[in-house]
């Protein structure tokens, strides 16, 4: 199994390339890169092929490409790829626009080939035992739910609004409606925003809250803020908490973690040794293709995760709630 990397635009692409080298059987087969200097020194830095170009990588002998570059970029780079032949990983979000994401759907399954989102949280195990508690009929009828996706400004294509489409809430909204919606089974069914630039000053968002109405009854907060500085100890956090009619559980998904206070500079440090979900990921992505099976997570999951955010943009902009259809 031979997979390339398209663009390293996006921060998760070093944690991908990392979980390539670590699986058995499957090779790292190399990188193209719109920006050729890093692509380059990535190439160089993680041991692989550079491709001077997305068409000289999708000519060589590879089953599949993760694409890794601006958001406003998905939708070209993933019709090259499934003209191509090339199965795809794709990160979140899906595209920037609902057009865009609908046309990725369609040109990927009329190429006959494997499309898989990037929602890697659902590959935490404390995620799977929600999971697995809600389908057992543990927590009753949810109620509410309040989720946090707190995160460094990341930079980059991040704070380009054309580029990324939007700025801390489309970045971090979509896990939690995933998550939201694989767990429970349950649609978005009306969203009101409040979303203002509080702790950066750049051209798009950094904060945000939503109140959801969801499909099942139940209702959710979700703040999906970049309100954490640039020398917080850790990236951020995803964090849950289900009211249920017959228990409350939480979440988070960066409990696992050691924190040591010492006399010695630096006197706080902070280590997460928890499970990695970007290895659950990437090995879901290489067995959908081995076993010729699709993925479990969908484009039309990334989908209906970007209607999310649009429409709270949306309702920011209007001051109203924003009714969606399901």
């Amino acid at each position: 199994m031979r997979i390339g990397i398209m663009s390293f635009a996006h921060l998760h692409a070093y944690a991908y390339a990392d979980v390539l080298n670590q699986l058995a059987g499957v090779e790292f087969a190399g990188i193209a890169d719109e920006d050729a200097e890093r692509g380059k020194a990535v190439a160089s830095q993680l041991g692989t092929r550079y491709f001077n170009s997305f068409e000289e990588l999708l000519k060589a002998d590879i089953d599949g490409v993760i694409i890794t570059a601006a958001n406003a970029d998905h939708r070209r780079l993933t019709e090259m790829a499934a003209a191509a032949g090339k199965h795809i990983l794709c990160e979140k979000p899906i595209a920037t626009t609902l057009e865009d994401g609908l046309a990725m759907e369609k040109v990927t399954r009329e190429a006959g080939v494997k499309f898989q989102m990037a929602f890697p949280c659902r590959y935490v195990p404390a995620v799977q035992r929600l999971k697995a508690q809600y389908d057992d009929g543990l927590l009753g009828r949810v109620v509410l739910l309040r989720g946090t996706n707190h995160g460094k400004m990341p930079g980059g294509f991040f704070i380009d609004p054309e580029a990324a489409g939007g700025g801390a809430v489309v970045d971090h909204t979509v896990h939690l409606v995933d998550l939201v919606r694989w767990i429970f089974q349950t649609e978005i069914k009306e969203v009101y925003a409040e979303i203002d630039r509080r702790f950066h000053d750049i051209p798009t968002d950094d904060c945000g809250l939503l109140t959801l109405e969801l499909t099942n009854g139940a209702f959710m907060t979700l703040d999906p803020s970049w309100s954490r500085p640039d020398d917080f100890y850790t990236w951020g956090d995803l964090y849950l908490k289900v009211v249920g009619t017959n228990m409350v559980t939480e979440v988070d998904m960066m409990r696992q973690s050691l924190e040591r206070i010492g006399s010695q500079d630096p006197n706080y440090q902070w280590e997460f040794w928890g499970s990695n979900s970007d290895y659950g990921l990437v090995k879901e992505f290489v067995a959908c293709i081995q076993e010729d099976r699709q993925p479990t997570i969908t484009a039309q999951d990334g989908i209906k995760a970007l209607e999310v955010a649009l429409a709270a943009y949306e309702s920011a902009k209007t001051g109203k709630p924003v009714k969606l259809d399901n």
